[in-house]
C-alpha cells in the first residue's frame, strides 16, 4: 500500500508539473495571438511528439520528455544589417547569431511580414514575455490561497503542550533541570498541558506569535492569564522570568544558533492545523517570496556541498537545491506520511505552487534564453530609441537579441551543468522528509 501511495504522490505531482508547464505557454500564447504574432508551434515537453492536433494555423501537441515546453514565434530575431537571415560565417560566435537568425525565420509564409516578433513595440513583446512566469506566478498564488484558506497550515497554537519544570537558558541547549534552577513562571503559576491560553495581562491573544511576543516583552513582570481548562475560563498569576531565549527575525521565524535576553514562561506551544485568513495569507506568502528570492541569489554558494553530496561523502542538506526528479520524490514520500489525507493533499498542492514560484522567479533573471532575457532586450530597444528621439537622432531600429545569443549558450551550457549535478545528487543522495 506504502508502495502504491508513493507511486500516486509522484504520478499527481507529474500531472501537476504539465499543468504548471502548459500554463506558462498558455501565457506566451495568448498574448502572442492577441498582438498578431503568428505561432506556428504550441508544444508542451520536448523530444518526439506523442500527440498533436492543428488548430488554425497553430499546431498543439505533447511530447515525450514532460520536462519543459515552448511556443514558437514567427521572428524572434530581426535580419542581419544586409537584410539577410540565411548567411553563414565560419566564425563559431557569428555562427551562433547566424543560426539563431535563420531559426527565428523558418516557416515565414506570404503575409508574415507583418506578424514578426521583433516588429512589435517592445511594451507588447515585454508583455508577451513576461505572460508566462506570471501564469506561474498567478498559479501558485491561487494554489497558495487554496492551502492557506481552505485546508489551513500545521503551526503553533496557544495551547500548551507540555510545562517546563523549571528556566534554563535556550543556549545551555539541555532539557535536566539542575536544583540550582529557578522554578519556571508556567509551572509555578499552575498553567497544565491542554490549557489554552486566552489572554496575556488584560490583552487578548489569537494566535501563538501574538502571545509569544506579549511573553518576550514583560520580563520580570507580573501578570495575570486568563486559560479556557475543561471548557472554563481560569485565571493564573504568573511572574514573567527572564532569560536567554531564540532570537526571532522580522517574520518571527527563531534564528539559529543566535539568543536574546527576554521573558519567558516556560511552555511549549502545542501543534495544530489553523486555517489563515486573507490578510495572514498576503502576509504568509510575501515571506515565502522573501526567502525563495534569498534562496535564488545563494544558488551558487550551494553548489559545493550539492557536489559533495552527489560524489562524496556528504549528508545532503535540507534547503540543497532541488529539481524535478527529487521533488516528485517528495511528492511520492508526502502520500506516505501518517497524516490525513486532506493534509496529504494539502502539502502536494503546496509543493506545485512551490515550484510554480519558482518557475516564477528563475524565468525572470534577465539572462538569454530565458524570458528575462528577452524582456531586458525589449526595454533596452525602448530606451535606445526613446533617447534617439529625445537627442534628436535617428531611429536605432530594432535591438538585435540574436548578438547576445554566444552569452546565451554559455548560460543554457551552465544551467544544463548545474541540472544535471542536481538531478545526480536527487538520485544518490536525495532530500528527505522528516
Amino acid at each position: 500500500m506504502t508502495t502504491l501511495m508513493f507511486i500516486l504522490g509522484i504520478g499527481l505531482f507529474a500531472l501537476g508539473l504539465l499543468v504548471s508547464i502548459a500554463w506558462h505557454e498558455l501565457g506566451h500564447l495568448s498574448f502572442a495571438k492577441l498582438f498578431g504574432i503568428r505561432v506556428p508551434q504550441y508544444m508542451v515537453g520536448f523530444g518526439p511528439t506523442v500527440f498533436s492536433r492543428k488548430k488554425g494555423e497553430t499546431e498543439y501537441g505533447i511530447k515525450a520528455v514532460p520536462f519543459g515546453g515552448y511556443i514558437r514565434m514567427i521572428g524572434m530575431f530581426p535580419p542581419g544589417d544586409d537584410g539577410r537571415i540565411t548567411a553563414r560565417s565560419t566564425s563559431p560566435w557569428r555562427g551562433m547569431i547566424e543560426d539563431a537568425r535563420s531559426a527565428a525565420f523558418e516557416e515565414l509564409q506570404p503575409g508574415d511580414e507583418k506578424r514578426l516578433f521583433y516588429t512589435r513595440k517592445p511594451w507588447k513583446r515585454v508583455i508577451v514575455m513576461f505572460a508566462g512566469p506570471f501564469a506561474n506566478l498567478i498559479l501558485a498564488v491561487a494554489l497558495f490561497l487554496t492551502v492557506l484558506m481552505g485546508f489551513g497550515i500545521s503551526q503553533q497554537t496557544n495551547t500548551v503542550s507540555s510545562v517546563s519544570k523549571c528556566v534554563i537558558s535556550q543556549s545551555q541547549n539541555r532539557q535536566t533541570c539542575k536544583a540550582s534552577d529557578p522554578a519556571s513562571p508556567a509551572a509555578a503559576a499552575g498553567l497544565k498541558a491542554g490549557d489554552k491560553i486566552l489572554s496575556f495581562d488584560g490583552v487578548r491573544t489569537d494566535d501563538w506569535n501574538k502571545l509569544s511576543d506579549l511573553i518576550r516583552a514583560n520580563p520580570d513582570k507580573t501578570v495575570p492569564i486568563v486559560v479556557e481548562r475543561d471548557g472554563k475560563d481560569v485565571t493564573l498569576t504568573a511572574k514573567i522570568a527572564s532569560n536567554q531565549v531564540a532570537k526571532k527575525d522580522s517574520s518571527g521565524q527563531y534564528v539559529q544558533g543566535e539568543y536574546v535576553t527576554a521573558g519567558f514562561l516556560g511552555f511549549s506551544a502545542a501543534t495544530g492545523i489553523v486555517k489563515q485568513d486573507f490578510g495572514d495569507s498576503v502576509v504568509w506568502m510575501g515571506d515565502r517570496v522573501g526567502e525563495a528570492v534569498d534562496s535564488l541569489a545563494a544558488l551558487p554558494g550551494k553548489i559545493p556541498a550539492l557536489w559533495n553530496a552527489a560524489f562524496g561523502d556528504a549528508p545532503r542538506e535540507p534547503d540543497s537545491p532541488m529539481g524535478v526528479v527529487g521533488a516528485a520524490r517528495v511528492g511520492g514520500e508526502i502520500f506516505t506520511l501518517d497524516i490525513p489525507p486532506t493534509q496529504q493533499l494539502a502539502m502536494a498542492l503546496m509543493l506545485v505552487a512551490g515550484f510554480n514560484l519558482s518557475l516564477f522567479l528563475f524565468n525572470m533573471l534577465p539572462l538569454l534564453p530565458l524570458d528575462g532575457g528577452h524582456i531586458a532586450g525589449a526595454l533596452w530597444e525602448s530606451l535606445r530609441r526613446n533617447l534617439a528621439k529625445v537627442l534628436k537622432r535617428p531611429d536605432p531600429g530594432p535591438f538585435d537579441v540574436a548578438k547576445l545569443m554566444p552569452v546565451a549558450y554559455v548560460v543554457a551550457g551552465i544551467f544544463i551543468c548545474f541540472t544535471l549535478l542536481v538531478l545526480v545528487a536527487d538520485v544518490v543522495n536525495p532530500v528527505k522528509l522528516s
